[in-house]
């Protein structure tokens, strides 16, 4: 290519400058509730991941598919609450559960029979023996790591390079790491993610690759009298999607129980999205414990924990774990009728078709028009890596180009689509999205991918 060729990269620049300015100007509602907002609130958002330069789209509602800004614009949904909506909005099946609960009380600090039978639903459903309800994947991945250490005895735990677990501080470290904080392959940073961690966190949390098991090993030699855990998503979902290779998973428990060690499912995305019984059930491996949240409880906020009857048993002998709001009647509702008549084996299969349709018709886009990237399909949940082939690991998506998501974001949404603010999410199809969505978002995407070749 010559100098005065432009490149991929700068046709993506022109495209997001474009696209910026159409989008700033179709959501000046938006500007005005941003300029009120973030005059009590850091950033205007209640989330730092709700936050985007130099203002979010504000929603006002949502029905099935669609989302409704307050500007009035309408757009397909893709986003779906970072894969909480996997039931779309206002279903009615969740909607009559809520109403029911609002009716009856939402709330007793008191246990409820649907808290049972929603409990029974979901070990039924994750191959769990036990489990324990809380409010948040953050809260629910935060106990799962209690629970570990005092089931074992054990302070050090271990995550996997790049992967976020929520926001408290033992899972604070190497959190998508820049090329300039990440460290040598051989010894991965854990920079912390945030201020305010102290220091000596640190010595309790060690990295490791995802898709290594020679690395964890020479760690398990050198420490594994000390170490609790691994925690890590079966499926990564913090850079777009990277699924685990054949074995490693079952590997994984392997070598973590020859040192005495648990193993801890993160699902709080790829639960009840990638298959009926989460990443469990599509890999094949049960761990320990896993964890849940988004998907589970049909947008109401709430996630529970569990596996091993024998591990959550440590819960009986002192191991702290309390709630006020955990496994509330309109958590519980909501839930149960996500799990029980809305999330069936049918809706997976109907899921699955529309997956493969979105997954298929974005790589046939980026082939057609030499677009670099790949896309995964896993039913509910799938991505386009701005990368020629699949991700091994972190390292692998430092190699993208977020340029390419940058221009790709305006473009979506001023065409109607709404997808996730960060080149490390991914879609979420709904069991109320339509072919006639699918092909909406591939109609889009392959102008997109053709506009960044001219």
């Amino acid at each position: 290519m010559s100098s005065s060729t432009p490149s991929i990269s700068d046709s993506a620049r022109a495209i997001e400058a474009t696209e910026n300015a159409k989008l700033w100007e179709r959501t000046l509602a938006s500007k005005a509730l941003f300029e009120r907002a973030v005059l009590h609130m850091p950033m205007g958002v209640p989330s730092s991941f709700q936050a985007w330069d130099p203002y979010p789209v504000y929603l006002r509602e949502g029905a099935g598919s669609t989302v409704t800004d307050v500007d009035g614009n309408k757009y397909v949904d893709f986003h779906n609450g970072f894969g909480a909506m996997i039931v779309g909005h206002a279903h009615p099946k969740v909607v009559e559960a809520i109403d029911r609960a609002a009716r009856t009380g939402t709330h007793f600090a008191a246990p409820t029979a649907s808290v049972v039978e929603f409990a029974e639903a979901i070990c039924e459903r994750f191959q769990a023996e036990s489990v324990r309800f809380a409010n948040s994947g953050t809260e629910a991945t935060m106990t799962a790591i209690r629970i570990a250490r005092a089931a074992t005895g054990r302070d050090h735990i271990v995550k996997i390079e790049g992967s976020y677990h929520g926001h408290h501080d033992p899972v604070m470290f190497s959190v998508v790491p820049n090329s300039e904080m990440i460290g040598g392959r051989d010894a991965p940073s854990n920079m912390p993610m945030s201020l305010g961690i102290p220091p000596m966190m640190a010595e309790f949390t060690h990295v490791v690759p995802f898709n290594d098991l020679e690395m964890l090993s020479r760690l398990l030699e050198n420490r594994g009298d000390e170490i609790a855990c691994v925690i890590l998503e079966p499926v990564m979902m913090n850079i777009g999607i990277c699924e685990p290779h054949p074995g490693y998973l079952a590997g994984l428990k392997d070598l973590l129980h020859r040192h005495g060690a648990l193993l801890i499912f993160d699902e709080v995305k790829s639960g009840a999205t990638v298959a009926y019984g989460g990443a469990t059930e599509r890999y094949g491996v049960v761990p320990d414990l896993a964890c849940w949240a988004k998907a589970i409880c049909g947008g109401t906020p709430g996630a529970a924990f569990g596996g091993r009857a024998d591990v959550m048993d440590i819960i009986n002998s002192g191991a702290a774990q309390q709630g006020t709001f955990n496994g509330n009647p309109l958590v519980a509702a909501a839930g149960l009728a996500t799990l029980t008549e809305i999330l069936t084996r049918d809706a997976y299969d109907y899921l699955d078709a529309l997956g493969t349709r979105l997954a298929t018709g974005c790589a046939d886009a980026m082939s057609a028009a030499g677009t670099p990237g790949h896309t995964v399909d896993l039913g509910a949940k799938g991505c386009i890596s701005y990368r020629p082939t699949p991700l091994n690991n972190y390292r692998d998506f430092l190699e993208t180009l977020p340029e390419l998501y940058l221009a790709s974001y305006p473009w979506a949404l001023n065409r109607g689509i709404f997808i996730t603010p960060g080149d490390e999410e991914q879609w979420t199809i709904s069991v109320q999205h339509t072919e006639a969505d699918i092909d909406g978002y591939i109609d889009q995407f392959s102008d997109f991918c053709t506009a960044l070749g001219s």
